[in-house]
């Protein structure tokens, strides 16, 4: 657990609103009645705030509470700041003139010493983060991940001055970090995404665009118009040494991938780097921006390009994105439950034919839009949860055939049978994939919870579909 009393310390005896008790509020908490800190929490889900309590947290409830006699507010970065209207707990902090934070902001004011890489975008970030930690692992850098991935940042083991630290960023919790600024920051892309809590495209970008601000490396991808802009506003700011990532360009100076092979031009020559094309374990154009982000980082940090590449290829996967479940008789069951947007879930229908989709949960804006640019590809489309009517009428549009599975279960169990009674037939064997396009909160906990239920349901399948 990180030593909070810097941080405890400079609220001058003033107590602290902890408000929402996941994963991250519940570790501050902790971590801040550790070092002396008064703390009065509160979370509107009863079981959180019964085991909140039960491990010697103060509960309270914020309604009737003068934020004046606070210092500061803890907040859960999933609780709305601004769009469509700061929740009342944000607007009572502020009328007290509160700052308001998450738990990464109290890391850097924590003073570790310790140097940080950030990973932010819409998607491919916890595959980023996790290989480059992987990398650096490896290598033998003591490091330790954590942030919108992993453990909460403030239960990390940090040896002072000696541990390097990568975090992922979300938008959420950069739109909570005043003065926290990564030391090596990486932006991978820019696609709508989030935007019932920012409110437009506008805002989210610069919720993501802020990691570049301060001193430090920025490693920005210039292959969609968003990112290119902020590479363009970051250059020009000055503040940073910037350099380009791409998969599709050839930049006057950063990493690259051109056809199939990764490049480095961060200094003053180019240099083939080796083949990158065909990693089992980082399939598809996305993973290749996954790879020239994370070799640009490890570089930037000082490894050498033969050793970041080795450990590149041996990086074994991240569950919930495109991981390989399971193969039954040939065909492949894949787990991309990460997959919460359609811009993801298309990442994962430009790497295999004859799919056989899961789709579904809890509609992201544009649903399924641009599904039919992978019509060829899909077989059959199994929908489940909120989203299922509204994504059925949809796809019927394109003549895709689909079945109303309702529930993960049922729709396991049927894109099981119809793959497996389809194998051997002309043709790229099936993949059953769950990919959802969707976030996960109308029948599970997250992503993750969706993605254990899926594996679990896979591993039960019987190899005889007779008996399944």
């Amino acid at each position: 657990m990180i030593d909070t009393k810097p941080f405890v310390e400079s609220l001058n005896d003033k107590p602290v609103a902890v408000y929402g008790l996941g994963l991250s509020g519940f570790s501050a908490a902790k971590a801040l009645i550790k070092s002396g800190a008064k703390v009065f929490a509160w979370d509107d889900d009863e079981e959180r705030r019964y085991m909140a309590a039960q491990a010697g947290i103060e509960i309270s409830s914020f309604d009737d509470l003068d934020f004046h006699h606070f210092s500061i507010l803890v907040l859960s970065p999933g609780v709305a700041l601004h769009f469509p209207a700061p929740h009342m707990v944000v607007q009572k902090a502020r009328e007290a003139g509160l700052e308001i934070v998450c738990d990464i902001e109290i890391f850097h004011r924590c003073k570790t010493g310790v140097k940080t890489i950030g990973i932010t975008g819409t998607n491919g970030k916890s595959t980023t983060t996790a290989l480059i930690h992987h990398v650096l692992t490896q290598s033998g850098v003591n490091n330790v991940m954590g942030g919108n991935i992993g453990r909460p940042v403030l239960d990390l083991d940090i040896r002072p001055h000696k541990t390097l630290a990568v975090f992922e960023l979300s938008s959420y919790q950069l739109d909570l970090c005043p003065s926290f600024r990564p030391d090596i920051s990486v932006l991978l892309n820019l696609t709508p995404d989030h935007l019932d809590r920012h409110g437009s495209m506008e805002a989210y970008i610069s919720a993501k665009e802020i990691i570049f601000e301060g001193d430090g490396v920025a490693l920005c991808s210039i292959d969609d118009e968003q990112t290119k802009n902020v590479y363009d506003r970051t250059v020009k700011a000055g503040f940073r040494r910037v350099y380009a990532l791409s998969v599709h360009k050839t930049p006057l100076q950063g990493v690259f991938v051109h056809d199939g092979y990764l490049y480095d031009h961060l200094g003053t020559d180019e240099k083939e780097i080796g083949s990158v094309g065909n990693i089992q374990t980082l399939l598809g154009v996305h993973n290749l921006q996954n790879i020239v982000a994370a070799y640009a980082a490890c570089k930037i940090f000082g490894l050498a390009s033969d050793e970041i590449l080795e450990h590149i290829k041996t990086y074994p996967g991240l569950a919930h994105r495109q991981y390989l479940t399971r193969i039954i008789n040939g065909i492949a069951y894949v787990n991309d439950s990460k997959a919460t947007n359609m811009d993801a879930t298309s990442k994962a229908l430009a790497c295999y034919n004859n799919i056989y989709l899961i789709a579904g949960g809890r509609a992201k804006e544009g649903g399924l839009s641009g599904i039919e640019s992978f019509a060829d590809k899909i077989s059959h489309v199994f929908l489940i949860g909120e989203a299922m009517d509204d994504f059925a009428r949809q796809i019927e549009k394109f003549g895709i055939r689909h079945t109303k599975s309702q529930s993960l279960d049922v729709a396991v169990l049927e894109a099981h049978k119809m793959a497996q009674s389809k194998r051997g037939e002309p043709g790229s064997a099936p993949t059953v994939l769950l990919s959802p396009a969707c976030a996960s909160w109308d029948q599970f906990k997250n992503f993750e919870h969706r993605g254990d239920v899926f594996t679990s349901l896979v591993n039960s399948l019987s190899e005889d579909v007779a008996s399944s």
